[in-house]
C-alpha cells in the first residue's frame, strides 16, 4: 500500500512536481481518484487555509500549495469526470467589470476546487452579461465576484441587479469578496455570502448553498 501522507505534505508545501508524480504512482497503483481528493488534498488546503489565516503563511505560500493542487487536479478530475462523481456545486469566478487584478480571483478559484467544487474562471474584467451566462449556459449555482478597487466595487451591485433583471437572481447564489469588500457592502447589494480572505471561501460557498 502506497503511502499518501507525502501528498498531503507536498500540497502544503507547494511543490506541485512531488504532487504531481505522487498523484500519478497512486492512480497507476487503481487508488481511488475520489481518495485522493477527499483523503489527502482536501485536508491539506484546509491546512494551507488555516495557515493564511493565522497569519504563518502569505500570498506567495497559498499560490504554491494552489499550483501544486491544479497539477494533481488535472489527473484526478477527467477520471472523476468519466465516473459520474458529482461536484459540490459549480461556480463561477471572475473579477467584475473594469477590473484587471486577478490574484485574489486565482487564489479563490483555487481554494473552491480544493474544496470540490467544479470552478469555470471566466477570468478578469468580467461584465454582467458574462456572469449571467454562466449561470443560463452553462449551469453555474454560485457565482464569486472579486473587485480589488474601491472605484470597481459598484459593478458588483451593478451585477446583482442585472441578475434580477434577467429574471435569474432566485437560481444562484452570489458570493463577493476582495480588500475593499466588507460584509456591510455584501448585505447593502443583496449578495448572499462575503468571504474577507480566499481561505475562507469555501466554508462561505457551503453555507450559501445549505
Amino acid at each position: 500500500m502506497i503511502d499518501l501522507k507525502p501528498l498531503y505534505e507536498a500540497v502544503i508545501s507547494g511543490d506541485a512536481k512531488t504532487t504531481k508524480a505522487i498523484t500519478e504512482t497512486a492512480l497507476a497503483a487503481g487508488i481511488e481518484p475520489m481518495t485522493l481528493v477527499q483523503d489527502y488534498m482536501m485536508p491539506a488546503m484546509s491546512e494551507v487555509g488555516r495557515r493564511f489565516e493565522c497569519n504563518e503563511y502569505f500570498v506567495p505560500e497559498l499560490l504554491l500549495s494552489a499550483r501544486a493542487m491544479k497539477a494533481a487536479l488535472e489527473l484526478v478530475r477527467p477520471l472523476l469526470v468519466a465516473s459520474g462523481a458529482k461536484s459540490a456545486a459549480r461556480v463561477a469566478v471572475g473579477t467584475v467589470k473594469g477590473d484587471l487584478h486577478d490574484i485574489g480571483k486565482n487564489l479563490v478559484a483555487a481554494m473552491l476546487e480544493g474544496g470540490g467544487y467544479e470552478v469555470i474562471d471566466l477570468g478578469v474584467n468580467v461584465s454582467p452579461e458574462q456572469f449571467i451566462s454562466a449561470v443560463r449556459d452553462k449551469g453555474a449555482n454560485i457565482v464569486a465576484m472579486s473587485a480589488l478597487l474601491t472605484t470597481t466595487m459598484p459593478a458588483m451591485k451593478t451585477t446583482v441587479e442585472a441578475f434580477k433583471q434577467a429574471g435569474v437572481r432566485e437560481k444562484v447564489k452570489i458570493l463577493v469578496g476582495g480588500a475593499p469588500i466588507t460584509q456591510k457592502y455584501a448585505d447593502e447589494i443583496g449578495a448572499d455570502g462575503y468571504s474577507e480572505s480566499a481561505a475562507g471561501v469555501v466554508g462561505i460557498a457551503k453555507r450559501a448553498l445549505n
